[in-house]
C-alpha cells in the first residue's frame, strides 16, 4: 500500500532544497533577442561544458574472476549515446569498474521505448537485474507491489552521511509506508524551450505567460515562415506531457479523478483537451510518426521554434549542437489567466532486486551515482538538477540550466507527469493513447474522454 508521502504533487520543498548551493541566473532568456553573451570555451565538440570527467570513453571491461558482478539495465546506449546525462552515466560505470572495491557493474542497455518490455522480460524469465532504472508513480508501483524491488532504508540508515546528502523531499515519490525503494540520481522540470532569434525575427518581443498569448506567438512565428513548434506523437507521452500541463490549466486535479469525485467528462476535462488541439495546430507535418527523439532534433536543429519537453532534453541538445545553447531560452507552460502555474516535474530513480545476491556492490554504486562528481556533473555539464545538496558551479553549466533554475525558484506548485499520476500504468497508457486519437482527428474530444472515463468505471472506480 503506498504512503501518504507518494503524493502525485512533489513537494516545493524538494525543489527549494535541490537548488540551495546553487548560484543560479536571472536571466531566463525571456528576452527580445537572443542571448549576448559569449560562448563559453567548452574545450568539446558537443558545444556542452567540460567539467573534467572527460566523455571519450565507455566501460566495456568484463569482471575479473575475484569482483563481484551485478547488472544494471538502462534505457539507453551507453557507448553510443550523444546525450550528455548518458555519458555521465556511462563515465560513473567506469570510475566504479575501475575503483579498486572488489566489484563491477554490467549494463544491459536498451531504448526507452523497449526498456518497459525489456525489464519485464528479464524478470519473467528469472533473470531480475540487480539494478533497474525506474520513472516514480505507477511504474515503480508494479515493482513494489509485486515485491520484485527491496527497501533501502537499512543501506541508508548505516550510512547517515550519504542519506543526509540528499535535498529534502527527494525520496517522497519512491516511499512507500515509510519505506524508501528508489534512490533518485537527478530530476528536471517540463519548460517550453524556444529558439530566441526566431522570436525576434517573427517580432515577438515578450514570451508568453497565457494561452492566448502562447497561441498568437505560435501564430506569428507560423506568418514569419518558421514552424512554430515541435512534438511526437508516436511518442505518446510527450503529446500526453502537453495534454498534461492543458489539464492542469483548466483546474483538473487528478487527485479527484482518481478517487472518483471528479470525472473525464467533466467540462474543465473538455477544456484541457480544447487547448490541446488548438496547440497542436501549430506541430510540424511529421510530427505524427516523429520520434521523441526526431522532435527534439527538429528544435536543436533550427527547424522549429519552440519544443516543450523536460529539462533531460538540455544534455541531448547540447550533445548534438554547438550553437543551439546561445539560442536557447526557457519559459514556464503558459497559464489560462497568465498567472504561475505548476511545472511537471520528476526524478530519475534506481531500483534494487529483492533477490539480488550482491546488496553491498549495488550500494557502492548507488553512493556512485550520488557522490559529488556525479551529482556536480548532472548539473554542469547535462543541465538536469542534482538530487543531492552539492555546490554547482552555474558558470560551468550549460545557459538552459540557470534559466530552467530560476524558473524552478519562482514556481508556486509541482505537479507529476500524466501518465505517472493516474491510478495505474495502464490508466496512463489510456490516457495517452485517447490523446493522441483525438489530435489526430479519429475521434472526438468527446469520443476520447468518454474512452477514459468508461476505463476508470470498469478498472479503478470500484
Amino acid at each position: 500500500m503506498k504512503s501518504k508521502a507518494l503524493s502525485i504533487v512533489l513537494s516545493l520543498s524538494m525543489v527549494a532544497a535541490a537548488l540551495t548551493g546553487c548560484s543560479v541566473s536571472t536571466d531566463t532568456g525571456e528576452t527580445s533577442t537572443p542571448a549576448q553573451d559569449e560562448a563559453k570555451d567548452t574545450g568539446t565538440d558537443s558545444g556542452a561544458t567540460d567539467t573534467g570527467t572527460g566523455t571519450d570513453s565507455t566501460d566495456t571491461s568484463t569482471a575479473s574472476a575475484d569482483e563481484e558482478e551485478i547488472t544494471w539495465v538502462f534505457w539507453d546506449d551507453l557507448e553510443a549515446s550523444t546525450d550528455q546525462m548518458t555519458q555521465l552515466y556511462a563515465e560513473t560505470v567506469k570510475r566504479f569498474n575501475e575503483a579498486d572495491n572488489g566489484y563491477h557493474v554490467n549494463v544491459i542497455t536498451t531504448n526507452l521505448e523497449e526498456y518497459d518490455s525489456k525489464v519485464n522480460a528479464l524478470i519473467a524469465a528469472g533473470d531480475t537485474p540487480d539494478l533497474l532504472i525506474c520513472n516514480p508513480g505507477p511504474n515503480a508501483d508494479v515493482y513494489v507491489d509485486a515485491g520484485v524491488v527491496q527497501p533501502l532504508n537499512q543501506y541508508l540508515d548505516a550510512d547517515t552521511e550519504w542519506k543526509d546528502s540528499f535535498a529534502g523531499g527527494m525520496f517522497d515519490r519512491v516511499t512507500y509506508d515509510g519505506d524508501i525503494y528508489g534512490i533518485p540520481t537527478n530530476f528536471a522540470a517540463a519548460c517550453c524551450f524556444y529558439n530566441t532569434e526566431m522570436f525576434e525575427a517573427a517580432g515577438i518581443s515578450e514570451v508568453p505567460s497565457d494561452m492566448e498569448g502562447f497561441l498568437d506567438a505560435c501564430a506569428k512565428l507560423k506568418e514569419a515562415g518558421y514552424t512554430p513548434l515541435t512534438c511526437s506523437a508516436s511518442t505518446a507521452w510527450c503529446l500526453s506531457m502537453i495534454a498534461g500541463y492543458c489539464m492542469n490549466r483548466e483546474g483538473v486535479d487528478t487527485e479527484a479523478l482518481n478517487a472518483g469525485t471528479a470525472h473525464w467528462t467533466d467540462e474543465n476535462c473538455v477544456k484541457g483537451v480544447e487547448d490541446l488541439v488548438a496547440i497542436s495546430k501549430f506541430f510540424q507535418d511529421t510530427y505524427l510518426g516523429d520520434s521523441n527523439d526526431d522532435a527534439t532534433a527538429h528544435f536543436y536543429n533550427e527547424e522549429a521554434a519552440i519544443l516543450i519537453q523536460g529539462s533531460w532534453c538540455i544534455a541531448q541538445m547540447n550533445g548534438n549542437s554547438t550553437t543551439i545553447e546561445d539560442k536557447c531560452g526557457v519559459f514556464s507552460f503558459p497559464s489560462v489567466d497568465g498567472s504561475i502555474g505548476d511545472m511537471i516535474v520528476k526524478t530519475d530513480n534506481v531500483l534494487m532486486s529483492a533477490t539480488t545476491e550482491h546488496p553491498e556492490a549495488c550500494v557502492a554504486f548507488l553512493k556512485m551515482l550520488t557522490d559529488e562528481t556525479a551529482q556536480k556533473a548532472t548539473a554542469e555539464k547535462a543541465g538536469k538538477i542534482p538530487v543531492t545538496k552539492v555546490e554547482v558551479d552555474t558558470s560551468k553549466a550549460p545557459k538552459q540550466f540557470g534559466y530552467v533554475s530560476d524558473l524552478l525558484a519562482n514556481l508556486t506548485g509541482t505537479i507529476g507527469f500524466y501518465n505517472e499520476s493516474l491510478v495505474s500504468v495502464e490508466a496512463g497508457d489510456t490516457f495517452d493513447n485517447n490523446m493522441v486519437s483525438i489530435v489526430m482527428g479519429d475521434e472526438t474530444i468527446e469520443e476520447g474522454l468518454q474512452n477514459i472515463e468508461d476505463f476508470y468505471k470498469e478498472n479503478a472506480w470500484k
